[in-house]
């Protein structure tokens, strides 16, 4: 396809080009890097995180890089675009090198897994439609194997591995739905919470079930019933309005605690 040169724009701001807008995105993918590092430290380990920190960068100058060639129109941002791509591409590339050459066998296993939800969430976002319910869902259930994926590089068996993925999933589920449900009734727009409310409870039925098989630490229940206390109060008429950028604030420091608990449990059990 031939570009053209589009007209003449203010200079572009490298930084709207090189980073994600979306704050939320960053937690969910922080807790789960947290999680296996602290749990399971290893060299292979560290190479699939800075691969998912490298994954995570690239798909916002990739996204407005592929806008531009939809187009056929050349920006300012498209050459910024697509250096971005090509160089967080290559922090991917030498991630994963050093998982693979690093990390245990079958690493890889739980990346393969959540790679089509991550497939079809970023269809979504390049479409304009990934603010969405399905594709957070599903971009949060996705982020959240990176855990699985250092665990299985420091050697640990599949089964604990997969369940550390179960429950952030769950957990990430339960937040989306949480949030969006609280956002909504900040602004007056009385939401139906149920499902945000139903979700949290039914993260805290998996914890349970989790560490009664042996595949997850006893304190992961305590942590799903901290963010169920959180979720019923938060939605209650009792809870203080506050603004957006303040709740996002507020479910940072609840998935931090929440990965410190989890990580604990399993300092303590295995």
């Amino acid at each position: 396809m031939r570009f053209l040169e589009a007209p003449e724009m203010d200079p572009v701001h490298l930084k709207s080009v090189a980073l994600p807008v979306e704050h939320g995105g960053w937690g969910m993918l922080g807790e789960p890097l947290l999680l296996g590092l602290i749990v399971a430290p290893s060299w292979g380990g560290f190479g699939v995180a800075v691969a998912a920190v490298g994954v995570f960068l690239a798909r916002h100058p990739l996204k407005l890089a592929l806008a531009d060639w939809h187009r056929g129109t050349r920006y300012p941002r498209t050459a910024p675009a697509v250096r971005f791509m090509f160089l967080y591409g290559t922090m991917a590339a030498a991630g994963l090198a050093l998982a693979a050459s690093r990390g245990a066998a079958g690493w890889w296993v739980p990346l393969a897994m959540a790679g089509p939800l991550a497939l079809v969430q970023f269809a979504y976002d390049t479409g304009h439609r990934g603010r969405q319910l399905l594709p957070e869902l599903l971009g949060g259930v996705a982020l959240e194997s990176v855990a699985s994926a250092e665990m299985r590089a420091a050697g640990w068996p599949l089964g604990p591995s997969l369940a550390a993925w179960l429950i952030l999933a769950a957990k990430a589920v339960a937040t989306v739905l949480y949030v969006r449900t609280r956002l909504r009734d900040d602004y007056g727009r009385r939401p139906d919470r149920t499902a945000a409310v139903a979700s949290h409870a039914a993260a805290l039925v998996l914890g349970t079930v989790l560490a009664a098989a042996g595949l997850a630490p006893w304190l992961v229940v305590a942590a799903f019933a901290l963010l169920l206390v959180r979720a019923v109060h938060g939605l209650s008429r009792f809870h203080r309005r506050v603004r957006a950028k303040v709740v996002g604030i507020q479910e940072m420091a609840y998935g931090f605690s929440f990965v410190l608990l989890v990580a604990l449990g399993y300092g303590l059990a295995f």
